[in-house]
């Protein structure tokens, strides 16, 4: 931080050079005055550059996408910046893409080669020498198949474009094409527009829309389905024990449940991207990426974790992708876009992902409810839940959520599962309070209607005074403690409102080491320990491989099976190999604090929480 005086010198030195500046605007201006009478003719805009991608792939089993990158720009500068994005929106971490880039050139289109060397990181500076038209060519290696990098091979190419193309520094708002040379008889996919009917050459408005439309490039097969009038497209690469037809019906289900909250369907069409291998999924405005199981399909309790998935990606192309919180868009793809609201944006869609199946009758109640239980069971599990608040796990995302340790269930929650459960909770006390008129879903409207349609990013203020209006009462004290707060929530005073309790079910009485193992390469390794724990408390290591017990050699089942002999208060000998030094730790065991909970009707309801119970669930009560 700069003391005083420096910014005393630095306001005057700014103070002069403008003065400067306006004087000299001020002689050229009198100097190119036009004579009197003469109408002054309108300051000519700059004209933008426009740019072209070239992506080819003529050995995919060096796993090397080739990139040809024109640029045409009649205020061409001395020095042209290329930049790389350092991370894709939607994963909230800085990957470094740039690592990635290899055989750089740059020309002016014939033989003519021009200089160039790095900023930076990221940051490609070549010397124009003058041209106005300027050719990149480069490398990147394609060999990661998650939904946020790239991967060719002999299966396919998949690519992300904020992972594959370069941009011109300060001009994301221009166009660009992209044209795609095929290895073979591969088909291309993405959710970029065509230009002139041509099935290899596809247009963006901006960069924002280009870095939000991946490809994929296979030989996939391919089924289509209509919805609200929109034409919605699945493909899939690789083989597995899907069933193509099942997947699109089910899938225009969730399309449909999710039109009737919103009442239109904001894109001219969709497309989803299915690659069977991997896991995990990326949200876009017109598509989504979606990694899975190749025989992950079956049986049907394993189908409906697919359908989670594509329900809850499907439901970021309103939550999120138009929905915005304040930082996610238009993105600065070079740093950290923090924001607090991960909760509502991530976690939200969690649980509007599991809302829409259930409507879809792609769950049934019981698979509902459980679902939720499930992940309170979890979050009680975790001591993070009372150190970190939803809010600060949303901001520190990019050093925490991607990053986890041993030492994550301790000072972590994650904004996905808090998110959802709280969501949930959210939802119950705007029905509760407004005895059934509102829900949730006019939170999300208002949301879409207020914001998105009127080009703006929701805050977090934003988003409470939409629920508030919404439930026709102040819920200060929920969004303080549950939301910016660490308080342990009320889960069973706000599931009452529709007619649920909370019941858990201990394990009290039952000897506790508190210790998370697992079994490597024939070792039996210490991979967490909750604080609080025996294990805490006296004094075994992540990391620490455990040899014995009492005496007694010992693996995973070995031991959980002599700890269940045992009972809370009596006293155990670890061996451990500790940075390869044999050690022995003596603990007291203690009583197991986890607990499972599970959603059940209250016993004698009245007849709000009757009808609430019916509109929620669509059940009895």
């Amino acid at each position: 931080m700069q003391n005083t005086k420096q910014k005393f010198f630095a306001l005057v030195l700014f103070a002069g050079a403008f003065i400067t500046s306006a004087m000299a605007r001020d002689v050229s201006a009198q100097t190119k005055r036009p004579a009197k009478g003469k109408p002054q003719p309108a300051a000519t805009k700059p004209e933008p550059p426009t740019v072209s991608y070239t992506v080819s792939m003529p050995r995919p089993a060096t796993h090397l996408l080739e990139v040809e990158m024109r640029i045409d720009w009649k205020q061409m500068p001395a020095e042209l910046d290329l930049k790389m994005p350092v991370w894709t929106p939607g994963s909230y971490l800085i990957r470094e893409y740039a690592r990635h880039v290899q055989n750089f050139a740059a020309g002016d289109g014939s033989a003519d080669q021009l200089k160039w060397s790095k900023a930076n990181k990221n940051t490609w500076r070549i010397i124009t020498k003058g041209k106005q038209s300027v050719t990149v060519t480069y490398k990147v290696y394609a060999n990661e198949l998650t939904v946020r990098t790239n991967e060719l091979n002999d299966e396919h190419a998949f690519w992300n474009n904020s992972a594959l193309l370069l941009f011109i520094k300060d001009q994301l708002a221009i166009p660009a094409e992209v044209t795609v040379k095929p290895f073979g008889n591969w088909r291309i996919a993405t959710g970029l527009k065509p230009v002139d009917g041509r099935n290899d050459t596809f247009r963006a408005e901006n960069f924002d829309v280009l870095y939000d439309s991946p490809f994929e490039i296979s030989d996939f097969k391919e089924i289509s389905f209509e919805v609200a009038g929109k034409q919605h497209r699945m493909i899939f690469t690789g083989e597995g024990n899907y069933d193509l037809r099942k997947c699109a019906a089910d899938t225009a289900k969730i399309v449909e449940e999710t039109f009737k909250i919103f009442g239109e369907l904001p894109y001219d069409d969709y497309l989803f991207i299915v690659n069977l291998r991997g896991g995990g999924g990326l949200e876009h405005a017109n598509s989504t990426a979606l990694q899975f199981n190749r025989f992950g399909f079956k049986p049907e309790s394993r189908y409906k974790s697919f359908l989670g998935l594509v329900a809850h990606e499907f439901f970021h192309a309103f939550n999120v992708k138009r929905i915005r919180p304040d930082a996610l868009g238009p993105f600065d793809y070079e740093n950290e876009n923090y924001t607090t609201l991960l909760w509502a944006a991530e976690g939200g869609t969690e649980y509007y992902s599991n809302i829409l199946m259930l409507r879809a009758g792609l769950l049934t109640v019981n698979e509902f409810l459980s679902g939720r239980a499930d992940v309170i069971s979890k979050l009680q599990d975790m001591p993070g839940r009372v150190e970190t608040s939803l809010e600060a796990a949303s901001f520190d995302a990019w050093i925490k959520y991607y990053r986890q340790d041993e030492n994550a269930v301790n000072n972590q929650i994650s904004y996905y599962d808090k998110g959802e459960v709280v969501m949930m909770m959210l939802d119950i006390s705007i029905r509760t309070a407004s005895k059934g008129e509102r829900s949730l879903d006019d939170v999300m409207r208002s949301l879409y209607n207020d914001f998105y349609k009127k080009g703006r990013n929701y805050s977090p203020s934003d988003i409470q005074r939409a629920a508030e209006s919404a439930a026709g009462i102040s819920l200060a004290d929920f969004f303080e403690r549950y939301i910016r707060g660490t308080d342990e929530v009320d889960w069973e005073g706000i599931a009452s409102g529709i007619g649920l309790t909370l019941k858990r079910t201990g394990r009290a009485g039952r000897a506790y080491l508190g210790a998370e193992l697992a079994e490597e390469a024939g070792r039996l390794i210490v991979r967490q320990i909750p604080a609080g724990s025996p294990a805490w408390e006296y004094g075994l290591n992540t990391g620490d491989q455990i040899l014995a017990i009492d005496g007694f050699r010992t693996g995973r089942d070995q031991l959980q099976a002599y700890i269940g002999e045992r009972r809370p208060g009596d006293t155990v000998k670890l061996t451990v190999f500790r940075f390869d030094r044999l050690r022995e730790i003596v603990l007291t065991l203690g009583d197991d604090p986890r607990r499972t909970f599970t959603f059940k009707p209250v016993t004698e309801p009245n007849d709000l929480q009757r009808q609430l119970y019916k509109a929620y669930l669509n059940a009895e009560l």
